[in-house]
């Protein structure tokens, strides 16, 4: 599977906005590339996770004593324009750097951002990050100065209207008696793919720097360390669970995935404006019209207990 579709793929469970009685439509008849799509999902998908992370380094950067920057492939790739975030991962490919896993995004101290800046500037900007290696001098400096890098996920819910949102872990038979909730449950969660683990551990104990996961909803954000996440696993706590993943060219996987209940995590950011749901479409050269939505707005804010999560790593 080509990297481009490796990072759209979706899990086939959050096809809900597939169209009844749409085939697929050939990426042929498109003006913007040679894949397929099926119905709006993929695009919207792709919207969603590009507003998700702006959201994420907009609450960063709105604090007096942090920001942050985008640092993995799929965080500084265009977000404007689908045939160009394919072309990018086409020369990422070409480049031999398309399976190297690194954090979506890097947080720094605000006193070090002129010195951030330079650095940056001398690369080329944060488009060229995946294209540089993390052994260049001027990469090492970057590297030095991060206080955590997070990986961004989202899900398409409002968190506190999900039905089991505030529910209480109890006892479950199927963890041994430690404590979880039905394997139905509806609450917000923190995904982790198995598949990510290992370049996460790698990539953690290589540079030094703590790894986050940092999980979008419509109204507010979760975070969790890698390394609770880690424990929460080798503990029984959490167990894994088997998902099929679809790419917008039709191919599926399988890929086992980790949920991680809400409670395990500290509350990471709350909305205080929300974002607005917005009408798109792409038009192909014979004036076929694909809409989906996008979001498009939205302010979130950084939690207390992110600050100190952020101010405990800083020093």
């Amino acid at each position: 599977m080509k990297l481009f579709e490796k990072i759209l793929s979706i899990s086939q469970e959050k096809l809900e906005f597939s169209f009844k009685g749409q085939s697929f439509v050939s990426w042929s008849d498109f003006l913007l590339n040679p894949r397929r799509l099926r119905g709006s999902d993929f695009l919207m998908r792709w919207s969603q996770g590009v507003w998700s992370e702006h959201r994420l380094i907009q609450a960063v950067n709105s604090t007096n004593k942090y920001f942050a920057i985008p640092y993995g492939p799929s965080s500084t790739a265009p977000d404007n324009d689908v045939r160009a975030f394919e072309l990018y991962f086409e020369r990422l490919e070409k480049a031999g750097l398309g399976n190297i896993k690194r954090p979506d995004i890097l947080i720094f101290c605000k006193k070090d951002k002129k010195e951030i800046d330079e650095i940056l500037k001398d690369l080329g900007g944060v488009e060229e990050l995946p294209f540089t290696a993390e052994e260049d001098k001027r990469m090492q400096k970057l590297l030095s100065r991060a206080i955590l890098a997070a990986e961004s996920e989202n899900s398409l819910w409002k968190a506190g209207q999900m039905p089991d949102y505030g529910s209480k872990l109890k006892p479950m038979r199927r963890l041994k008696g430690k404590k979880g909730l039905p394997t139905n449950a509806i609450l917000p969660t923190v995904i982790i793919k198995e598949e990510d683990r290992k370049p996460l551990r790698v990539w953690q104990n290589r540079r030094g720097i703590k790894i986050h996961i940092w999980h979008v909803f419509y109204d507010m954000a979760f975070g969790l360390s890698f390394d609770n996440a880690q424990k929460l696993i080798k503990s029984g706590k959490i167990k894994g669970t088997q998902q099929v993943f679809q790419a917008p060219g039709g191919a599926t996987t399988k890929k086992i995935i980790y949920k991680f209940y809400y409670q395990y995590a500290y509350p990471l950011g709350k909305s205080i404006k929300e974002p607005s749901l917005i009408a798109d479409s792409i038009v192909d050269k014979n004036g076929h019209i694909l809409p989906y939505v996008r979001f498009d707005g939205g302010t979130l804010s950084l939690t207390k207990e992110a600050y100190k999560v952020l101010d405990k790593l800083s020093k």
